[in-house]
């Protein structure tokens, strides 16, 4: 061997082989020898290797390819013109689903082999690029061959090929071969090994192919909902299927075993469907995702612009919040324990429905605006909605707080007591795959939880980690991020770190992430609060001196900047419900001069007492109350507590007397600059909701209020100058909508709110720009950006005064992209800046 060439993904293909890789090639070729060549990115598990032969034999080439380690390698030997045509179609004509991010080349000596160009078995190399794909929607070809009754997998629920099915939730190790899968306990049967070994077939090295013959099998076991025990098996196969379309049909509860998880599934149309949903999984008003046939039956539903209608296509298949359409919700609903809504939402009229197809069950949005919908993404999704032709609730198998169901025992101890039966198949899963949940904003995809279809695809890292980074995130929506060399991949959403199920699926992801990457982590980056569970995992298991606390809102902005590969420093702006600050406080409206390395904060929200810490975040009504009797005094007074007459006399009497001593005295009212916890009082404030169900329900709930006022003039507000910060104090803003409140429509004082917050945050990003170096570069982070409204206008305001503003596309703005940050930010130190 002598010299070597490396293609970097940024170079356009016509460089690459005219180029460098032109020349290497002939000098091989030249010296009658050959070329050796890795391919590194995601190139297992999408087709690779057989798109490989199939080039290789069309240029007359001979050699072999194989999966490596996480990656590809190919032998190629043949005249200059044909390899340097190879090269170019490597790249040009790769599967959709693959990302090349870079070729290496190798001249080899020797004569070229006597054989005809092979796929060769897999060496377990480690080290290196080990990229995974996600797991990949039914392709259009696998869809035919489902409905079509002469086919061998006529209604088969596992049918895939090498452009789709199972990848991330099934693969135990690499190199991405069967024997690596959980489909290993499924030796092909004849005529399937003929496809996998037919370099003409699509299914030419598909490692999940199956078939009715010799492939996974759907079974029904009576839930003990339906009279049963959750024990006893009741059908296979196609009559497993018709008793799981029966119950559903006939108005009942079904848990189903889907690719990544258990799912809850039933009629979205029958309000006692939904409802025995909701109490199953102890979820009475957060709203519930419906899967839909096809988009037609979505835009019967929604309203979808150009960006959502891709996204339901897209291959990741997610959950889309969209806009609900007119009459299509079949009456009114509120949260249980809530105030009615001060303003009427869109599309939450009581009607009885659209003529041109069935209503939802009111309890499915929650009272809310939009609907979380999304189309089918496997077989078994297709049968069911070709089967049943409605709109069917689609959620995970779990109950409130606890991970998604992937056992079978598990989903007999847990799920089969709450439903009437559970279709079950014996494919194992091996990792825990939630679905995501995107929304469009700005007409740019914002990903709200990062699962199936985009985890575990990696990030960019603007800096290198020199040795092996695990960032464990937070405590709410937590991911795991694995950071080596220049890319970091970002673990499946896990849920809220709150109980010991949660715990052992996030300590499983950590594992499952380093043996796939094949890594031993170093040092490991996490939140400084103490009580998080994922702190004191890092804690127990690195030494001080190989652990790197990152601030909270500065991951949340580290994590945005680096996925735009943005340069330092910029302007950090996170808004989020609470994150441990660097002074002992609770912060959650900050803004930050930041880079990768560190930060200084320069401005930030008034700070309000929490009355009863964590049951101020439960009861939004509280956090009225702390603002009303407690916010920051920064020299305009507090608002006057005689304007919140509605809202006192909704309270109970002794309840509010209680509050205002523990506020006055500051007995157990941990002290927040939160821009989420004023959301929250500001929606007590207008009567929209006193009480939160899940996390940020009053938030959403205000901006669902505000969405019939496109269009609304900002209430008063000040900032002052505080200890060195520029300061927002709401008291003023506070203060003006109470007294607009008692004359106009709380959804039109909302939409003044939302305006407000728009313009102080340009004021604050001003401030900021001038106290360093001047920067017009701006990072918008925290939970509270998740508000459409609020972020489209914000990023408007922003780029209208100049500034380039940025917002979390492929990383949640949510805590669920903390972990990036975390590992954003410990490379970046780790590397010496």
């Amino acid at each position: 061997m002598t010299t070597a060439s490396v293609w970097d993904h940024a170079e356009t293909p016509s460089a690459r082989v005219p180029g460098r890789a032109g020349t290497t090639a002939s000098r091989a070729a030249g010296r009658g020898g050959g070329l050796r060549i890795e391919v590194h990115g995601v190139v297992q598990g999408v087709g690779f290797r057989p798109f490989v032969y199939r080039t290789a034999v069309a240029c007359g080439l001979r050699g072999d390819v194989r999966n490596a380690g996480g990656h590809v390698t190919i032998q190629v030997f043949g005249p200059d013109g044909a390899v340097a045509a190879f090269l170019d179609r490597l790249v040009l004509d790769a599967p959709g689903q693959a990302r090349i991010d870079r070729v290496e080349t190798v001249p080899l000596d020797g004569r070229a082999p006597d054989t005809a160009f092979r796929v060769v078995a897999s060496t377990g190399a480690t080290g290196g690029d080990r990229d995974l794909p996600p797991d990949l929607d039914t392709c259009p070809a696998c869809l035919r061959e489902l409905f079509d009754p002469a086919d061998r997998r006529h209604r088969y629920p596992f049918i895939n090929c090498t452009d789709c099915g199972p990848r991330a939730t099934i693969v135990t190790d690499l190199p991405y071969d069967r024997a690596r899968t959980t489909m290993a306990g499924f030796p092909m049967c004849d005529d399937c090994a003929a496809e996998y070994h037919d370099p003409a077939d699509r299914r030419f090295h598909a490692e999940p192919i199956a078939c009715p013959a010799c492939g996974p099998r759907l079974a029904w076991w009576t839930g003990a909902a339906g009279h049963g025990t959750g024990e006893a098996g009741h059908g296979t196969g196609e009559a497993a299927l018709s008793a799981a379309i029966a119950t559903i049909e006939g108005g009942g509860l079904v848990a189903v075993k889907g690719i990544g998880g258990y799912q809850l599934v039933c009629d979205a149309t029958s309000a006692a469907a939904v409802a025995r949903v909701r109490a199953a999984k102890h979820r009475p008003a957060k709203p519930l995702a419906v899967m839909v046939p096809d988009l037609a039956a979505a835009e019967r539903l929604v309203r979808l612009d150009a960006a959502e209608r891709a996204l339901l296509y897209d291959v990741a298949r997610p959950i889309v919040l969209a806009r609900s359409r007119a009459g299509t919700v079949r009456a009114t609903w509120r949260a249980p324990g809530t105030a009615p809504a001060a303003s009427p939402a869109p599309g939450g009229g009581a009607t009885a429905g659209r003529a041109d197809g069935p209503a939802l069950a009111a309890g499915v949005t929650g009272g809310l605006s939009e609907v979380g919908i999304f189309l089918p993404y496997s077989p078994l999704h297709h049968l069911l909605l070709a089967a049943l032709a409605r709109p069917l609730v689609v959620t995970s198998g779990n109950r409130a707080g606890e991970p998604i169901a992937t056992e079978p025992a598990t989903a007999r101890r847990v799920l089969a007591p709450l439903v009437d039966g559970v279709l079950d198949h014996d494919r194992p899963i091996h990792s825990r795959y939630d679905d995501s949940v995107v929304r469009v904003v700005a007409g740019t995809r914002r990903v709200l939880r990062r699962a199936r279809g985009y985890a575990p695809e990696t990030l960019p890292l603007p800096v290198s980690a020199p040795e092996p980074v695990l960032a464990v995130g937070a405590q709410l929506k937590q991911t795991t991020t694995l950071a080596i060399g220049d890319r970091a991949v970002v673990g499946p959403h896990t849920g809220d770190l709150e109980n010991a199920e949660t715990l052992a699926a996030f300590e499983e992801t950590v594992a499952r992430l380093a043996r796939l990457r094949a890594a031993r982590p170093r040092v490991v980056a996490h939140d400084p609060h103490p009580g998080y569970l994922s702190t004191q995992y890092a804690v127990a298991h690195f030494p001080a001196d190989r652990r790197v606390a990152v601030q909270h809102h500065h991951a949340h902005v580290a994590a945005v900047a680096a996925e735009h590969g943005l340069p330092e420093p910029f302007v950090g702006i996170a808004y989020d419900g609470l994150g441990l600050g660097a002074d002992g406080t609770f912060w959650g409206g900050e803004v930050l001069l930041a880079g990768y390395t560190g930060y200084r904060r320069v401005g930030r929200f008034a700070r309000a007492p929490m009355p009863g810490g964590a049951a101020a975040i439960r009861r939004p009504a509280r956090m009225a109350l702390g603002y009303l009797f407690g916010v920051e005094d920064l020299g305009a007074g507090r608002p006057d507590p005689a304007l919140a007459a509605a809202l006192l006399a909704r309270l109970d009497g002794p309840e509010v007397a209680v509050l205002r001593r523990m506020v006055e005295r500051r007995l157990n009212c941990p002290l927040a600059s939160s821009a989420g916890r004023l959301f929250d009082a500001v929606a007590s404030l207008l009567g929209v909701a006193d009480d939160s169900g899940y996390e940020g329900e009053a938030a959403i709930r205000l901006e669902a209020a505000a969405e019939p006022y496109p269009e609304a003039s900002p209430l008063r507000w000040r900032l002052v100058e505080r200890d060195g910060l520029r300061v927002y104090d709401p008291a003023p803003t506070i203060a003006d909508a109470l007294e607009r409140a008692l004359g106009e429509p709380a959804g039109l004082v909302a939409a003044r709110f939302h305006s407000t917050v728009v313009e102080v945050t340009v004021a604050l990003a001003e401030a900021a720009a001038g106290a360093g170096r001047p920067n017009r570069t701006v990072c918008l982070g925290g939970g509270v950006f998740q508000n459409r409204r609020l972020a489209a206008a914000t990023v408007a305001a922003l780029d209208a005064a100049g500034f380039a503003a940025h917002l979390g596309g492929r990383i949640p703005v949510n805590d669920g992209g903390i972990s990036y940050g975390q590992a954003v930010v410990a490379a970046a130190r780790l590397g010496g800046r």
